[in-house]
């Protein structure tokens, strides 16, 4: 979630990492931290359910409150209101995000939940051109909408070919076995929840690397440039968790679905094909997300150009 600053705001972020060093400045920390997170994100689930985060930053008098969304459109939307400081969301949220002017920023990157393009049992479509003229369900601004964009174009198809229809993963999961969508294409869990409870078929997945992408953790601008310490303290604790739990992948199953409610089962089924690491934000990363950006500006998804390297931010040195 890392973007490439320009100088001004480099020298901001050396500042604020300055001014959090001094123990008399007021500006030193904040007094609380916002955490944005979704049921399908089960590091910041498992981080709220043992406080690690809250361990981490105690001794130093910051407070940690929690707000649950149900997907990423709109915990950004939160945060570019500033009613929240730190989330994990897919890699399309932060594109409408900052195409909309939101002041945020790429803190760390994550391998994405596994998504898929799903149909029901006993459906006829068989293959991703199958898919011309059908009613095709996706969060709009969700990490689904950019895979079902690449996944149509396999097929030679835009959106345009089929009927886009923008519903939340509840609401999608309604549709769909209600009998209301033909396809859904929706991230783990619910994916796993669809296989596992609804016999869903799958004619497309992100194990095709041709559909994969990343997933983010971001920041409000303000807060990443005042407590550029406490941002990477957190960011730490949520690496080693990251780390630790994929160590762990029945544990962690077993807490996510008591913190989640989502039975174990599927749970087990996500984290098999999932990936646990938390890293920087590469040129790579840069460069998948801008192509991303200028693919939705093409089809005036978006409504301008924008840079994605300019907001990426960087740790500070020396830790």
């Amino acid at each position: 979630m890392g973007r490439h600053l320009g100088a001004a705001l480099l020298l901001l972020s050396t500042l604020a990492a300055l001014s959090f060093s001094a123990p008399s400045s007021a500006q030193a920390q904040p007094k609380e931290v916002r955490i944005g997170f979704q049921k399908g994100s089960a590091i910041l689930v498992l981080a709220r359910r043992q406080q690690v985060i809250e361990n981490r930053l105690k001794p130093l008098g910051i407070n940690v409150r929690w707000a649950e969304f149900q997907f990423g459109p709109p915990m950004l939307e939160a945060m570019g209101a500033g009613a929240i400081d730190l989330g994990s969301v897919g890699d399309t949220p932060p594109v409408f995000a900052q195409a909309g002017g939101s002041d945020l920023v790429y803190v760390a990157a994550t391998p994405s939940a596994e998504h898929a393009v799903l149909v029901p049992k006993h459906s006829p479509i068989r293959t991703l051109a199958d898919l011309k003229g059908k009613k095709l369900a996706f969060g709009k601004g969700s990490s689904a909408q950019n895979v079902a964009l690449k996944a149509l174009a396999l097929a030679g198809l835009t959106f345009k070919d089929i009927e886009p229809v923008y519903l939340s993963p509840a609401d999608a999961t309604a549709a769909f076995n209600g009998g209301n969508i033909d396809a859904w294409v929706v991230w783990d869990p619910y994916y796993a929840i669809a296989q596992e409870h609804y016999g869903a078929r799958v004619i497309a997945d992100t194990s095709d690397k041709r559909l994969a992408s990343a997933s983010y953790y971001l920041a409000h601008r303000t807060f990443a440039d005042r407590y550029p310490q406490v941002l990477a303290a957190i960011v730490d604790e949520l690496s080693r968790l990251t780390e630790k739990a994929g160590r762990d992948r029945a544990g962690l199953a077993s807490i996510a679905a008591e913190a989640t409610g989502i039975d174990v089962g599927s749970w087990r089924t996500a984290f098999d094909r999932a990936g646990f690491t938390v890293g920087p934000v590469t040129p790579t990363h840069v460069l998948q997300q801008q192509q991303l950006a200028d693919a939705f500006l093409s089809l005036a998804i978006i409504p301008k150009k924008i840079d994605v390297s300019e907001i990426v931010w960087h740790a500070p040195r020396g830790r």
